[in-house]
C-alpha cells in the first residue's frame, strides 16, 4: 500500500547490488507521452485506463519483457509494485521462483509518511480513497495475503533495514 515504504526497501536492496523494476515505471513513462504531471489524479486515472485496455495484468505484461531480460544477467531481482492479483497469476507460472515481499506499514503510519514525502503527496483523505481503490480496483489484496514473507515497517529506517538484512541472510528461502 501506498507509504508502507516499498521503495525505501527497494532503495535498501538496490544499494546491495539487486536490480530493481518497477511497476510504476510504466505509468510515469505513459504520463510522460502524454504531458500530463505525476500526480494522483492522472496515475490514477492512467492505471485505470491501462488495465481496462489489457486487463488486470496489466502491468505484469508491460514489464515481462524488462524482467525476462534483468534475468539473463542476475538470478534475482526485485519488482516494486506488484499489485493485483491477476499480475501474480499472470508473472508467477512464468517465474515459478517468484516470491512475494509484502512491506506493511498501518494505515495511520503511512498517511502521516504520505503527508511528507517529497514526490506524489497525498492527503489522509487522498491516502485513504488510494487505499480503498487499490483494493477494490485493483485487486490488491491477493498479493498481501499470499505474500512469502511480510516486512513490518512500522518503525524506523534502521528496523526496516535490519528487517530485510535479516530476510537476505536467510536467502534460501527467498
Amino acid at each position: 500500500m501506498a507509504g508502507a515504504g516499498k521503495s525505501e526497501a527497494c532503495r535498501y536492496l538496490a544499494a546491495k547490488g539487486f536490480p530493481v523494476l518497477r511497476f510504476g515505471d510504466e505509468t510515469d513513462r505513459g504520463l510522460r507521452l502524454q504531458g500530463l504531471s505525476l500526480k494522483e489524479e492522472n496515475e490514477r486515472k492512467y492505471r485505470e485506463n491501462l488495465r481496462q485496455e489489457l486487463g488486470m495484468a496489466a502491468y505484469a505484461i508491460k514489464i515481462e519483457p524488462r524482467i525476462n531480460e534483468a534475468l539473463k544477467n542476475q538470478q534475482s531481482i526485485i519488482l516494486d509494485g506488484l499489485y493485483s492479483w491477476e499480475e501474480y497469476v499472470y508473472l508467477q507460472p512464468k517465474f515459478p521462483g517468484l516470491k512475494l515481499i509484502v512491506i506493511y506499514a498501518r494505515p495511520q503510519v503511512r498517511y502521516r509518511r504520505l503527508a511528507v514525502r517529497a514526490v506524489r503527496q497525498l492527503t489522509p483523505r487522498q491516502a485513504r480513497a488510494r487505499d480503498i481503490a487499490e483494493i477494490e480496483v485493483s485487486h490488491k489484496a491477493g498479493p498481501i495475503a499470499i505474500a512469502d514473507y511480510l516486512v513490518d515497517n512500522n518503525g524506523s529506517l534502521d528496523q526496516l533495514h535490519y528487517q530485510l538484512d535479516h530476510l537476505l541472510a536467510n536467502k534460501n528461502n527467498v
